[in-house]
């Protein structure tokens, strides 16, 4: 155990945000915490971290704090930047400061052990040698040249001032040197927020081999389920602990509370028996006696815990579009987008009823082939149209950051001014905005609130067309889980930019995936998408065609999948034998006749170093083909 709270209590301000948390962090625990937006699960985590401290009780309460020994605790909002000047991969670097310090003796070992070959300097470059190896010495440098490239940066990039980049991209840098530093306990805040799905995905596999604890806060449902095995939900302001990922927690989450139903009914149906035969039988002389036990078997009787209603308020709507519109809604030919330079080109068909999911890298340009279409940034060539009778509603996610100096009635109504007070409310309290929450000032909405509003004005207008980026970025679960039930029943037609795979797999039945300078359609939805083995950043940069023409092959699925299996077994093999190569050459190094051998030391160093490169290139091979 390296960290656990019990009946903790954390007050900010007075008032009692978290009133039982009951959490324990293991050496290799991977915990995820979800609940409701504003339920507390940010101030779990800086509680955690030390920011904030559990309050003291004056009951004989058992409440602690306790840590066993001293974890280095990392979480990104205490990550700074000592010196603005450094490049990104000299910022990069220095979360391996330890293994740099190492290499460093390490070649001071070398040196001294070539200029004289003493038993002791031998013994000191050996000890040196196998303490960078077991550090990670040899392949620290793959993998944070693996985690520049999955994050977005360029070669290019690498070599910049960290002032030269944005707030965002210093955001990323940042995390990714908190990824890199490698803390006891790694606390991460919606990690896969504005990451595309490249780099979620280098994300998950980073996290899901991390020797040490990790815990998550996040509203990403299949990142949830791919990293997390312990889920705890925050809810009342208590924690509950269940064992499993995501989807498990949501399983026996519904399947404790109805279990708790039914004791509780239970329970309450013998009380009601045992009050009846005390109320039948009291005033008996010859029954009193057993009236007196069953009302002492009454006062015995430790009621079991009731079952807490679930927090699940939500916004709903349920609206037909005003005119279902024609066939073709959308048609896009050659269309060039970009600012000063094109990101892509863009040939696309959409017909009524169809969800398209738009995906690929960050900054291909998605949001600005959405913009363009309605006419916020300028083609660069070719040419777009819509079909006629066709009503978009348009979600922009900037729409997070609206700034308005009225109530949000007031916003209301001026968007809408044919409606009365009564119609407004009526359309507002639809969206959660309730009671005096209607005279509340725009500004103060949070991110989530805003969205609310602005989807709200959105399906008032019961638009047939539907362009949506990023709808789900300030959402909590339920709200995610709304939006997909209200846009899975929607008749008409959606085009969506999305980096949550789950809403995307959920939501899509074709997709247009942005690659590097070209887009492609898949008429399949996420799911077929990678089980037909494609990634988006490895399509063949080629335009897409209305219906492309099937070429002809002299191959079948079935010989193409016989063909990469044998080469899968034969990586396989070579990965084996050279596990044992590399296991052969430390056995002879620990040898001690090798000790005072130098030249055999040297050969055996150097045997190993090129095994080591020889096996990291293989497993990427491996992954590949897998």
């Amino acid at each position: 155990m390296q960290l656990k709270i019990q009946n903790g209590i954390v007050e900010l301000s007075g008032e009692a945000i978290l009133k039982e948390i009951n959490i324990e962090i293991n050496d290799n625990s991977k915990i995820g915490i979800v609940g409701r937006n504003g339920c507390g699960k940010t101030t779990l985590l800086k509680t955690i971290a030390g920011e904030y401290n559990i309050t003291k009780l004056d009951s004989d309460e058992n409440t602690f704090f306790a840590v066993s020994g001293k974890p280095n605790i990392g979480m990104l909002s205490q990550m700074t930047f000592s010196d603005e000047n450094k490049t990104l991969i000299e910022e990069i670097r220095s979360a391996y400061d330890d293994i740099l310090k190492v290499k460093f003796s390490l070649e001071e070992a070398q040196a001294k052990m070539e200029s004289e070959q003493t038993e002791d300097n031998i013994k000191e470059y050996t000890s040196l040698l196998d303490y960078f190896t077991n550090l990670g010495g040899f392949y620290f440098e793959r993998e944070y040249e693996s985690a520049i490239k999955h994050f977005g940066f360029s070669e290019e990039e690498k070599y910049r001032s960290l002032t030269e980049f944005s707030g965002g991209q210093r955001t990323k840098i940042a995390f990714l040197k908190l990824l890199l530093s490698k803390p006891d306990i790694l606390l991460l805040d919606e990690p896969t927020n504005h990451l595309d799905i490249e780099a979620v995905n280098w994300l998950e596999e980073y996290l899901k081999e991390y020797k040490k604890a990790v815990v998550v806060v996040s509203h990403d449902r299949m990142f949830l389920d791919n990293v997390v095995n312990t889920v705890y939900e925050i809810e009342h302001g208590k924690t509950t602990k269940y064992n499993g990922n995501y989807s498990s927690f949501t399983k026996q989450k519904k399947e404790l509370r109805e279990q708790q139903r039914k004791n509780y009914e239970q329970y309450k149906k013998e009380i009601k028996r045992l009050e009846e035969l005390v109320e039948k039988f009291r005033y008996k002389p010859t029954k009193a006696a057993m009236a007196q036990s069953k009302l002492k078997q009454i006062e015995r009787m430790i009621p079991p815990t009731p079952p807490e209603s679930y927090d699940n308020r939500t916004f709903h709507a349920d609206f037909e579009p005003e005119d279902l519109g024609v066939q073709d809604v959308l048609s896009v030919d050659n269309l060039v987008i970009g600012f000063e330079k094109p990101l892509s080109t863009v040939n696309l068909k959409v017909e009524r009823g169809q969800r398209i999911g738009i995906i690929g890298g960050n900054g291909l340009g998605k949001s600005t082939f959405i913009k363009t279409l309605m006419g916020n940034i300028k083609a660069i060539s070719g040419d777009y149209k819509f079909g006629p009778r066709v009503s978009v509603g348009y979600f922009d996610q900037q729409m997070a950051q609206y700034v308005s100096e009225k109530s949000v009635l007031g916003d209301f109504m001026d968007t809408f001014p044919h409606l009365n007070d009564f119609e407004a409310r009526s359309a507002l309290g639809a969206f959660m905005f309730s009671g005096e929450d209607v005279f509340k000032s725009v500004n103060v909405l949070s991110g989530g609130e805003k969205v609310r509003l602005a989807l709200c004005k959105i399906f008032k207008r019961r638009p047939n067309f539907l362009i949506f980026d990023e709808p789900t970025n300030h959402m909590d679960i339920v709200g995610k889980e709304t939006l997909e039930d209200i846009l899975l029943q929607y008749p008409g037609t959606i085009i969506f930019v999305s980096h949550d795979r789950y809403f995307i797999r959920k939501i899509s039945d074709s997709l247009l995936v942005f690659s590097q300078g070209s887009t492609r359609y898949y008429p399949y939805g996420y799911s077929q998408y990678l089980e037909s083995g494609e990634k988006f950043q490895k399509s063949e940069q080629v335009k897409v065609q209305e219906e492309p023409k099937a070429k002809k092959s002299f191959t079948t699925p079935l010989k193409e999948k016989a063909k990469r299996e044998k080469a899968l077994l034969k990586c396989e093999e070579k990965i084996a034998l050279t596990e044992e190569k590399i296991s052969q050459i430390k056995k002879e190094l620990s040898l001690e006749e090798n000790m005072c051998d130098y030249e055999k030391l040297q050969e055996l160093s150097s045997g190993l170093e090129a095994a080591e490169e020889e096996l990291l290139g293989l497993m990427a091979q491996w992954e590949e083909l897998a």
